[in-house]
């Protein structure tokens, strides 16, 4: 028992040599692993090369448990590395890829504690580029958004559960600019004009009892009752987002992760 005792202590004083070290130049190099400060439970753990990543890095929270809550595969070839948020539940939050600390390509959210899919978003050089789209938990979509440089450039839709296209509009530079068309419920038209740099202009269609009037928005000489328009859960979907990632995730993990 003495003997195997010994041997134990031994591989485990060999084992410990082989991770957390230095090359010749005072690079990381092989097995890291990092623990948190006050509980030593692991934080992370992954290879280096010369203090580069490579491979496969995960980390961990700081239960008994020692969830993974992220990981992230590192690609040299690209400089790239492809990373995956999960909850306490073991459930994906999000994943996408990462270039130069930067969001790039296709990043998916799910929706809380389900595989389905919450929001599809591109992004180029860490900027929104294309359409972003929000599906209802039933993978019903929900919302579609035209983005150019990270700003709202293009087309909007925003639909009801049972398909019906609740507001079809344009944005350009951020702002409404262009035709734009309201539904209730109920498929009716409730609003209907053209924006200008985020402001109505000229006549617009408007449901005021049950029936479509004409409101001049550029009229202003004579005071008129403004109709209310529908109210805002009548026109367009708001679906919460989950907490996303810092798209410097480099500071995002060191901040979370205290590594």
């Amino acid at each position: 028992m003495k003997y195997l005792l010994i041997i134990l202590l031994i591989s485990i004083s060999v084992f410990s040599q082989d991770i957390n070290k230095l090359d010749e130049n005072g690079n990381k190099n092989g097995l890291w692993k990092g623990y948190y400060e006050v509980s030593k439970r692991p934080r992370y753990e992954g290879t280096f090369e010369h203090g580069r990543e490579i491979g496969t890095f995960k980390f961990f929270d700081d239960t008994k448990a020692g969830t993974v809550i992220a990981t992230r595969e590192f690609n040299i070839k690209d400089n790239s590395c492809y990373t995956i948020f999960y909850n306490q539940n073991k459930n994906k939050v999000s994943e996408g890829k990462v270039v130069n600390k930067q969001f790039e390509g296709e990043w998916k959210y799910y929706h809380e504690d389900l595989p389905t899919i919450m929001t599809l978003e591109q992004y180029v050089n860490g900027k929104l580029n294309g359409i972003r789209k929000v599906f209802y938990k039933g993978g019903a979509i929900a919302e579609e958004t035209t983005y150019k440089n990270g700003i709202k450039n293009g087309t909007y839709k925003s639909y009801a559960e049972n398909g019906i296209l609740l507001e079809e509009s344009t944005y350009r530079n951020g702002e409404y600019d262009g035709l734009a068309i309201f539904k209730n419920v109920e498929n009716q038209i409730a609003a209907k004009g053209f924006f200008k740099n985020g402001k109505k202009i000229g006549m617009w269609k408007m449901l005021v009892k049950g029936k479509l009037k004409d409101v001049n928005m550029n009229y202003e000489n004579i005071p008129f009752k403004k109709p209310n328009m529908p109210k805002q859960s009548e026109v367009k979907v708001e679906i919460k987002d989950v907490e996303k990632p810092n798209p410097d995730l480099e500071n995002e993990i060191k901040s979370k992760l205290g590594r």
